[in-house]
Order: structure tokens, then sequence, then C-alpha cells
């Protein structure tokens, strides 16, 4: 058996379950990065990876067969056929020897493709953290989840097990990991690490949220907030966006470009399984022109698909500690706030003296105004409060000298 396993078992053979002994009111888990997807995976179960998409209804996974079925009458059912999917052809429920199987309709967000399957439970394990460290673990029983058949990983990282959704259903792992009887509050924490070989780090619940600095950083301190917007009878996050601004200088895109129109389109979403932020067209065009100007002074590297402005980066400004030195971009917030995306979230280096600016077009007829994607929330730190409905967001952490992999997952009090 693997020696991380066996360590975990000893761990989960001493531990106490009673909440009535806990003293911390936060979980915990490690992030992985696949450089190959772009794709980032919670671990859970010790050994289990899934991929996190914050928009997904709930967790999804391969059920060894025969699965314990949930009652179509449940509570349960109920709210999984309330995010029913319009990619899956047929999703009634079924009957077996007599008996309703719930059906619900787990998707592949990178493929698009869906596969009605039958809701189930699951038990789930976890740590719990002071903040600083993992110190125990918890054991959670017969949670509701999805099964799905092999042909959904399709496009998945290499031994990936599903999908852990922690959007606002009542389903996703955001909520059923934060029931108010284990004294933890509805709110979750993300921090996607930018490197295969650093561990970046889930939160639930209301912290402490430590990162090892020159000295420890508790997260919640340097937290900006907006709040998080939601549209009727959708599980998924946005943002009021009002503008963005090149360098300080605004570009010349109407506040309205980003809002809902009367068909629910428009709007400025987040996403962990988009790769780079998605504007459509209109959007794009007029951004990417001042960018364009305000880096005029930098000659230009020819484009590298899906990039149309790449830069030599041996003649720029040089580097700084929140990456290469370019004008930064403001998220101009509904609120008044502005989340700043610096060097580090806005060029992706292609080759040593290679930068294209990591924003792509989503076309004319794109679905939202923009999709704030997983290459710009890397080592930024991200706080969903869903009792409040607000986001806390960081900006880079480099501009606090710490990173999303700067949490000590080694098993202790804590210092």
């Amino acid at each position: 058996m693997h020696k991380l396993a066996l360590i975990f078992l000893f761990v989960l053979a001493f531990v106490s379950y009673e909440v009535s002994a806990q003293p911390y009111k936060t979980l915990v888990a490690p992030i992985n990065k696949d450089t190959s997807t772009s794709l980032y995976s919670i671990t859970l179960n010790s050994n289990e990876k899934y991929v996190i998409d914050i928009n997904a209804p709930f967790l999804w996974f391969i059920c060894p067969f025969p699965s314990p079925p949930v009652p179509c009458s449940s509570l349960e059912c109920i709210q999984g056929r309330t995010y029913l999917s319009g990619l899956c052809s047929s999703s009634n429920n079924i009957y077996i020897h007599g008996r309703c199987t719930c059906t619900v309709t787990p998707v592949n967000p990178v493929t698009k493709t869906c596969a009605p399957a039958q809701l189930t439970y699951k038990d789930l394990i976890i740590s719990w953290t002071n903040g600083k460290n993992p110190t125990n673990v918890i054991k959670f029983n017969r949670l509701s989840v999805s099964c799905a058949p092999k042909s959904l990983l399709q496009s998945l990282p290499r031994g990936t097990n599903g999908i852990a959704g922690l959007s606002w259903a009542p389903l996703a792992l955001s909520t059923q990991l934060t029931p108010s009887n284990h004294g933890l509050t509805k709110k979750f924490a993300i921090c996607l690490p930018s490197a295969s070989g650093a561990r970046g780090v889930v939160f639930f619940g209301d912290g402490p949220y430590y990162l090892m600095s020159r000295t420890q950083l508790d997260v919640r301190s340097i937290l900006s907030y907006t709040p998080l917007l939601k549209r009727d009878n959708s599980q998924e996050y946005f943002i009021g966006v009002k503008g963005i601004s090149v360098n300080g200088k605004p570009t010349k895109i109407p506040p309205v470009a980003f809002e809902f129109d009367s068909l629910g389109h428009g709007g400025v979403q987040l996403s962990s399984v988009v790769p780079y932020t998605t504007l459509r067209s209109d959007i794009y065009r007029s951004f990417l022109y001042e960018f364009s100007m305000a880096t005029r002074g930098i000659p230009r590297a020819k484009n590298v698909s899906p990039f149309d402005l790449c830069l030599k980066t041996n003649n720029a400004t040089g580097w700084s500690p929140v990456g290469l030195r370019v004008p930064q971009i403001d998220l101009e917030l509904g609120n008044g706030k502005k989340w700043t995306i610096f060097g580090a979230n806005s060029m992706k280096q292609i080759s040593n003296d290679v930068a294209c600016l990591a924003f792509v077009d989503g076309g004319k007829a794109a679905q939202r105004a923009v999709v704030i994607g997983s290459y710009q929330i890397e080592n930024n730190f991200l706080l969903f409060d869903l009792a409040s409905s607000t986001l806390g967001f960081s900006s880079s952490l480099l501009l606090s000298r710490t990173t999303c992999g700067n949490f000590n997952f080694n098993y202790g009090v804590g210092a």
C-alpha cells in the first residue's frame, strides 16, 4: 500500500468524529494542477481526485455496481433534478424492479457531453484545519452524488475520478460539506496553483486561512469584497462588472455591455474549467486595442493560437514580483472595487522570449459577456460566502509574497 495511504489510515484510525470535541470550524483539502489540460483537482478520501468545477451542481464519479439509489420522492432527488442539463437527450426517472430510481444529468464541462445517470450515496473523508495545518479528519456519510459512465471522463486528467461541483446548488460540495450542525458556515475558498509541482488549497468554512509568507498570513486580512450575483434557477457564479481599464485608462466599453439581457444572456461569470478569460467579441476588440496601444513600445512576436497579441519579452521592460512588467488590467466592479490583474495572470509565457496576452475572443454570439478563466485566478485567493452572496478576492498573492502553494499540509497542531 502507498505510504501516504498508510499514514492517512493511521490518522483515520485514531481520530474522533465527535463534533462536540472539535474546536475547529474549517475543512481543508489540496488542489493539484494538471498542466496538460489546465484543469485543477481536489483530493478527497486520501487519494480520489475530482476536477473542480465551481459551476457544477454536484459531485459525479464512476460508481461501483450496484450502488444504492436515492428515492425519487426524496428531497435530494428533487434538488438534483432541479438542475437537469439540456445537453442530455433524456432525463426521465426510471423504474427498476418496480422501484423508481432518481435520474440526474452529470456533465463533462470540457467536452460538453452529458449522460443520464443514477443519483446515489457516497461517503467522503476530508481534513479539519486550524487554518495553518490539517489537524484530523472527518467522515461525511451518505452524501448525495451522481454516478456517471466512464465515457464522461474523456479529456479529463488521467487518474481523475470525476467532477466536484462547488456551485450554489444544494447538492454541491460547497453546501453538503458545510452543514450547520458541524458548526460550519456556508463558505468555501479556492486558491489555484500555477504549477503542477505546487499544491493549491480549498477551504470549507469560516477560516482562518493561513498561507506561509515572511510570517503566517491570514488571507482574510487582504481581501476585497464584491456581491456574488445569481440568476434565477442557475447554479453559476457571476459578479457585476461595469468596465475594464488598461494602465489606468478606461476602455471604450459601455457598462451595459457586461449586463444580462432579457433572455438571460451576458453577465460576467467565474469559471474554474475555462482556461483563459473569454470576452464577447465587442468587448474583446476594445480591450485588445487598448492593451496593444499600451504595449506599443514592446516588439511583437508571432501570434500563438489561441492568442492574438504576443510580445518579445527579452525586449520588454523586465520582470516584477507580480510577473512581466506590462500594463496592469483592472476589472471595474459594480460596487466600486477593482480586481487588478498583473503580468503573472495576464501574460502566458510561451517560450523564454515570447509571452502572449492570455485573453481570448469568445465570438459575437458568446452566451456570456465575460468568463473569467482559471489562468487569471491562479495565485489569487477567492472566498465564496454563499450565506451573504459575497465574493472575497485578493488579486495576486505575489503582492503579499506568498502563493496558493504555501499552505502547510503537514498534519499537526500548527504553530
